[in-house]
């Protein structure tokens, strides 16, 4: 769909080329506009997100400008699409319908001897690859706009996410996604928070939110929710998991100050009692570790998350593909 129109307003500018409607405050002339659309002509160099600001008032939604146009640099005299509205809110296309991979890290080392351990050579190049092929992360909240049918997102977007709360996870992931302009969800665990030199502390996990990480819920203890104790009866039960999902998004709500939306299942493992347990305490978004990618048409509470166990590129990229191919036309 994106070419379609692409291609029409090239044609448009074509024809109009000469005109000029508006000389932009840093450098360009807006040369067509509708409802939809402007069409700008660099005078200067600018970015996607000076754009972004300067035309929509956003610089995070320079991704609007670069799904529509040639990856930048952007030169002088060059024509730039800036879309108005969003485009394609379910992400369909004639040739397939959009997905979003979930990634799941756990922790960092230089080396590692656990599959849930990523070395920070693999994860530096993981996200190195993502920025150079187009690829934008996007919060889980921005995720659940896409879900909800509310709002568009990039074509190849992408969440990062990261459990339990080791301290690898803000010694090196962290400024390594700010350094790329990414961002990543925290599913913590509360009994594990500054238990040893291994874990995150509260003031970790606050600075990480102030630059723009999300914070979910893991559980207080990380126990497997669908397994009995030895011994313990239905009612002892159902009292255990209750305290999981609702004391644990209590305390962080209470430490952060936020209401907790997001809940990460343990071993990523759940039944019907406790969907129904997670949406009575007010989680709007329920994550697994069934692999694969979410369309806008996924179930909130049950959404695919593919963990990262091995640091083979080849296996990473499988793991990040944005279209279900299918022909809808």
């Amino acid at each position: 769909m994106r070419i379609w129109t692409c291609l029409i307003l090239w044609a448009a500018l074509a024809l109009i080329s000469c005109a000029t409607i508006q000389q932009g405050k840093s450098g360009a002339h807006e040369v067509y506009q509708s409802r939809d659309f402007i069409v700008s002509r660099l005078d200067g160099a600018e970015t996607a997100a000076s754009l972004a600001q300067r035309l929509l008032g956003d610089a995070n939604k320079s991704w609007m400008i670069e799904d529509n146009n040639p990856a930048g640099p952007y030169k002088k005299g060059q024509a730039v699409i800036i879309p108005l509205k969003d485009e394609n809110i379910g992400g369909i296309y004639d040739d397939g319908y959009q997905l979003v991979p979930i990634l799941c890290y756990h922790r960092f080392a230089e080396t590692c001897k656990s599959n849930l351990c990523v070395s920070k050579s693999a994860f530096a190049a993981q996200v190195a690859y993502l920025k150079n092929n187009g690829y934008h992360s996007i919060t889980l909240s921005e995720l659940m706009g896409f879900l909800n049918y509310d709002a568009a997102i990039p074509a190849k977007a992408v969440v990062i996410t990261m459990d339990d709360g080791y301290q690898s996870i803000y010694e090196f992931a962290y400024p390594l996604l700010k350094q790329y302009g990414f961002t990543a969800t925290l599913f913590i665990y509360t009994d594990f928070v500054g238990a040893s030199k291994n874990a995150l502390t509260w003031d970790h996990i606050r600075e990480m939110k102030a630059g723009g990480f999300e914070i979910g819920s893991h559980s207080i203890t990380h126990a497997d929710l669908t397994k009995k104790f030895p011994g313990e009866d239905d009612s002892a039960y159902l009292a255990r998991i209750t305290r999981e999902l609702f004391q644990s998004k209590k305390i962080i709500d209470q430490e952060l100050e936020q209401d907790t939306p997001f809940f990460a299942y343990p071993y990523g493992t759940y039944n019907q009692q406790i969907l129904d347990l997670s949406k009575q305490a007010g989680y709007k978004l329920g994550l697994t570790i069934r692999m694969g990618g979410n369309s806008f048409f996924a179930d909130p509470l049950t959404l695919k998350r593919s963990q990262v166990l091995n640091e083979d590129m080849d296996y990473f990229i499988d793991r990040i593909q944005t279209i279900q191919p299918i022909s809808l036309r």
